[in-house]
């Protein structure tokens, strides 16, 4: 007896699944399990079946169109074949869960796609499916592509990798949730992501810093950002929002730096606040790796910074990183690109992002 995966489309009407079992049946063909995925055009139904040695991928074809199946798609299987689809992918998820980097190798084990590649910009990528084709967004900036030669993925199959796309961009967030840093004066403080509930921490960080560290952050002026501007940088479409914290002698915790990692194309700009009393004590240099960190993670191919020409502890701070970069300079406005290795783009997917 020989494993061989069978899919085809069978119209959604009673009986119809059983005239098709039926007709393998006929020839020796045992139906060891099989999964019903619903589309526009009807039922795809997906058996792994054990059928005689004598029979052919041809004779398998016949048997699926004389009981009355369409689109049929016949492939050997292997004996890993034989556990279920909800053990598979408990499996891959539970790999994730510890390596999150492997969310490339993880979908084509699900889908059985032939290549799976990442793509650094997601604006204007049409997500879904196309035939045997389908782009995923990437929860962490950026779009999944998988290719395979047959059979076309179905909206079941679809709704599976988003999920598992989901799963690994969450174990990376929390992967990156609160930290304790100790800063050189023996300071502590801690960083996590932001989030919405941080609004009124961080307007009071806002009006608590001087209007010259406004100014510096913003640019354009030193007033206080409107409320539905910090809840956009609070929780960005694409990118990463850091708050660090500290603790007064009374247990009070105040927010007392912000850093933000706004996502656009393949690039990603970057941009500090940090409180006047924490300023000079390498909160802001902390900060900045860590963005630096998760921009080459997810793949981003530079940094942009904008930043004042007389902010030199700004500067001093990006000369600290230690890596490459180029400024051009409009009057007082500098603009620093720092670029990242890219990681990913048009490659098999080991690391994830």
């Amino acid at each position: 007896m020989t494993l061989w995966r069978i899919r085809a489309t069978v119209d959604d009407r009673p009986g119809y699944l059983s005239v098709l079992t039926a007709s393998l049946a006929l020839r020796g063909v045992n139906i060891l399990t099989v999964q019903v995925q619903p589309t526009e055009q009807g039922a795809v139904d997906d058996f792994l079946v054990d059928a005689p040695d004598a029979l052919d991928e041809a004779e398998l074809v016949a048997a699926v169109e004389r009981g009355r199946g369409r689109d049929c798609w016949v492939a050997r299987s292997e004996a890993r074949g034989l556990a279920d689809q909800p053990t598979r992918v408990l499996g891959l998820a539970n790999r994730l869960v510890r390596d999150p980097d492997a969310t490339g190798e993880a979908l084509r084990a699900l889908l059985g796609a032939d290549s799976v590649s990442w793509r650094p910009a997601s604006v204007g990528v049409d997500r879904g499916i196309a035939g045997a084709s389908m782009t995923l967004a990437d929860p962490a900036g950026g779009s999944f592509a998988l290719r395979r030669a047959a059979p076309a993925f179905t909206p079941a199959e679809y709704a599976r990798a988003q999920a598992l796309v989901e799963l690994a961009a969450t174990v990376v967030r929390r992967a990156a949730e609160q930290v304790t840093l100790v800063l050189p004066d023996g300071a502590e403080v801690a960083v996590r992501p932001a989030c919405a509930d941080d609004l009124p921490g961080v307007r009071e960080l806002h009006e608590l810093c001087s209007p010259r560290s406004r100014h510096r952050r913003y640019l354009g002026g030193a007033a206080l950002p409107r409320p539905d501007r910090l809840r956009r940088l609070l929780e960005p479409s694409r990118g990463l929002t850091l708050i660090a914290t500290a603790t007064d002698d009374g247990g009070a915790e105040s927010v007392v730096a912000l850093a933000n990692l706004l996502g656009e194309g393949d690039e990603a700009e970057v941009a500090l606040l940090v409180r006047d009393d924490w300023q000079r004590r390498g909160l802001g240099s902390a900060l900045l790796r860590r963005l630096v960190k998760h921009a080459d993670d997810a793949g981003y191919a530079a940094l942009v910074l904008h930043v004042q020409a007389e902010n030199t502890p700004m500067l001093r701070t990006l000369r600290r990183l230690g890596r490459p970069d180029s400024t051009d300079r409009d009057g007082p406005l500098l603009t620093v690109t720092v670029p990242l290795i890219p990681q990913r783009e048009g490659s098999l997917l080991t690391p994830r992002g």
